[in-house]
């Protein structure tokens, strides 16, 4: 068994044009102030990293490194959900997702998923030289859409969308190994991995790639109402990363998991503060314990009614709280012996 590391805080829903949520320094004092010991740095904010600079330079990691840890932080991993995103886009959301990337490349998808690729390979490069050992990214999606089949999907669509996407994420996974870092996706709604099932069809796809991993966050999967305990048993040797957020479902005869298109707070499935939502994470933390997940507990707050402040205040505490300290004893060593062979065959009537 081990324990989790934690508290840490994913950056990116709390970056703000005011202070202290605009500079490094500043995000880094406040986390530390609330108690975190780690925090999750989004790549596409450049004030917070630079991602080139890092995958070029080892002086610039190793100062980021020591300006994170001056603050009595680490670095938990560094995460490209945005630019994992448009490793592939299906068309139907070009004009969306053109947002998350740089203007030159707007209006071009394939110049798009070009540099989508290449700015998640920086990344396993300038997680190497951090000297950390995963990456958290979305896998984006070319079969989303067809979701909910209708009009019914062709024969060989489906196995066709993963073999692109594994095609495309091939060449990223092959440089991540080769800098030593697990990529792990978020498994996520609206993305071509977002259950168990996509997610073994994902891994087929990449014949077995070593560095496909998993990003546990199960909020996602009660809002699919999917077993989200039973997730751990089933991919616990895949787990290398962790968001710990909440959510809730509550159907009622108008809405249900699809949520009629409504806004977040008046969806039957939404995400919560840490506590204020319907997540079991005393047996979430004692499985991944149990298990061994070698992971730091990162807080992602998505609420559609608590404040930011408020959350990433409890949220600290609340992750603390839930931290086991694995035990190196079995609860009745006091009752053992040293073994005696010929007692033990006289036990079994040998």
């Amino acid at each position: 068994m081990k324990t989790i590391k934690g508290p840490a805080v994913f950056l990116a829903q709390f970056v703000d044009s005011k202070a202290p949520f605009n500079s490094l320094d500043g995000m880094c004092k406040w986390a530390s102030d609330l108690g975190y010991k780690g925090i999750q740095i989004p790549t596409w904010e450049s004030f917070l990293i630079d991602l080139d600079k890092a995958a070029e330079s080892q002086t610039y990691c190793d100062e980021l490194k020591a300006k994170v840890n001056s603050y009595g932080l680490e670095i938990t991993e560094l995460s490209t959900h945005l630019q994992g995103q448009l490793v592939a886009v299906h068309p139907a959301y070009d004009l969306m997702f053109d947002s998350f990337a740089p203007k030159n490349v707007h209006g071009n998808p394939k110049a798009r998923t070009e540099w989508a690729i290449e700015t998640v390979k920086k990344a396993a490069t300038a997680s190497r030289r951090l000297g950390l050992n995963a990456h958290a990214t979305f896998s984006g999606s070319l079969l989303w859409h067809t979701m909910h089949p209708w009009p019914q999907r062709p024969a060989g669509l489906v196995e066709m969308g993963f073999e692109e996407l594994a095609k495309r994420w091939t060449p990223i996974l092959n440089h991540f190994d080769k800098e030593g870092v697990d990529v792990c996706y978020e498994i996520h709604p609206g993305e071509d991995l977002h259950d168990g099932d996509t997610f073994e069809r994902f891994l087929e796809a990449t014949g077995n790639h070593k560095r496909v991993n998993i990003l546990y966050d199960p909020s996602h999967f009660v809002l699919q109402q999917l077993d989200y305990i039973t997730y751990i048993d089933h991919y616990h040797e895949f787990i290398k990363s962790f968001h710990v957020k909440d959510s809730e479902f509550n159907p009622t005869g108008k809405k249900g998991a699809f949520g009629g298109y409504n806004d977040w707070g008046d969806r039957a499935g939404r995400y919560r503060s840490l506590g204020d939502g319907q997540i079991d994470f005393k047996t979430i933390f004692s499985k991944l314990t149990q298990y061994g997940c070698d992971v730091w507990a990162v807080m992602e707050w998505e609420c559609c009614i608590k404040s930011p402040e408020q959350g990433a205040r409890e949220g600290a505490k609340f992750i603390s709280d839930h931290i086991i300290e694995a035990t190196e004893k079995t609860f009745d060593d006091f009752a053992g012996a040293e073994i005696d062979k010929e007692m033990l065959k006289k036990m079994l009537g040998l």
